[in-house]
């Protein structure tokens, strides 16, 4: 997020534009929580603050982060549209996931302002964009983890179950499986009983330490979506190998936040640049309830000046992300069928 203040920023800059960031998200345009971004240089032109531009590469993000209850409310996005009234503020851009585009969606439809949103999520579950902010940085985290703990696993003779991020969206787990070379990825796209989770990865372990494979180590990555815990699933596992005869030793990581921090990666920064272009670029055309989306070789949504980056309407963005998480997009059915087709091949 820091990565795509900066590029707001700076790109405004050179249109002569000054910027302020809003505190809190949210919350903080309902309060009028507003700080300079910028700052009047020698010659009188808009520059971006040094703070801006040395933690411009850092994780988190300088201005906070909330999720808004209040914002629901109609009474609320009333103030807000005030506050930018009151501040002068010409357009906004709005940096988030599902939750931000839908507020963003709520404010563009009750003020004339323009409102843009570039979207940023490591679980990659916002429809119309191929990768949001985030994505590229969180799996450079859980590969180096992954490898980590794959060199305690072959040094023991270990299984791991590694539990990434994710919520509803399996895209994590199954693009660090293929990334780690695991031996095999749960993910929720692939909805299973306990039970046949718990076969699956029985199967798994023996299968990979048997003396068809002989392996000296078991790498599989499960999702945060999946419903059975992680803990659950060594326990179990362990108890049922043990009853076969064989002494497996299966351990459990969650990773968890980890996965959220870390300085941001060339290309998420490299994204950052170049949605923060194209959302500059909107507002000052005056156009509004739009998302800058990376998506190549398509026809839907509006080109800009960025080949790589398109225009489209939250109101489609926000269909689209109902139907990655329910499973019916293309986009989900693709993604479960690449990884049913390589199965195979992890496990090798």
């Amino acid at each position: 997020m820091n990565a795509a203040i900066r590029a707001v920023t700076k790109v405004a800059a050179s249109h002569g534009v000054p910027t302020w960031g809003v505190e809190q998200g949210f919350d903080g345009l309902i309060d009028g929580e507003f700080r300079p971004l910028t700052r009047r240089n020698a010659t009188g032109d808009p520059a971006p603050l040094n703070e801006v531009e040395s933690e411009g590469g850092q994780g988190g993000t300088i201005l906070g982060s909330s999720r808004s209850r209040r914002f629901y409310e109609r009474s609320s996005r009333v103030a807000a549209a005030q506050q930018l009234e009151d501040h002068s503020i010409t357009g906004v851009i709005v940096i988030g996931g599902n939750g931000s585009m839908a507020g963003v969606h709520a404010l563009a439809e009750e003020t004339d302002v323009p409102v843009v949103g570039i979207p940023a999520s490591i679980d990659n579950d916002i429809g119309l964009t191929r990768e949001a902010l985030g994505v590229d940085s969180a799996l450079n985290t859980i590969v180096e983890a992954c490898d980590n703990i794959t060199d305690t696993a072959r040094s023991h003779h270990r299984a791991f179950i590694v539990e990434v991020m994710g919520r509803q969206s399996g895209y994590l787990a199954m693009a660090a499986a293929v990334a780690t070379a695991a031996d095999a990825v749960l993910m929720p796209e692939r909805p299973h009983t306990r039970e046949q989770v718990i076969d699956s990865v029985v199967d798994c372990i023996n299968t990979s330490f048997g003396e068809a494979r002989d392996k000296t180590r078991v790498l599989i990555i499960k999702a945060e979506g999946v419903h059975v815990p992680t803990h659950e699933i060594v326990e179990e596992a362990t108890r049922r190998i043990g009853e076969e005869g064989a002494d497996y030793e299966i351990r459990g990581t969650v990773l968890g936040h980890v996965v959220r921090g870390g300085d941001a990666s060339f290309r998420d920064r490299l994204l950052a640049g170049r949605f923060g272009r194209v959302a500059v670029e909107a507002v000052l055309d005056g156009k509004g309830d739009v998302m800058t989306g990376w998506n190549i070789g398509v026809e839907i949504g509006e080109p800009t000046t960025d080949d790589w980056i398109r225009l489209f309407r939250i109101e489609d963005v926000l269909e689209e992300t109902e139907s990655l998480l329910d499973g019916t997009s293309p986009v989900s059915r693709d993604r479960v069928a690449r990884m049913e087709a390589i199965q195979g091949v992890l496990a090798l």
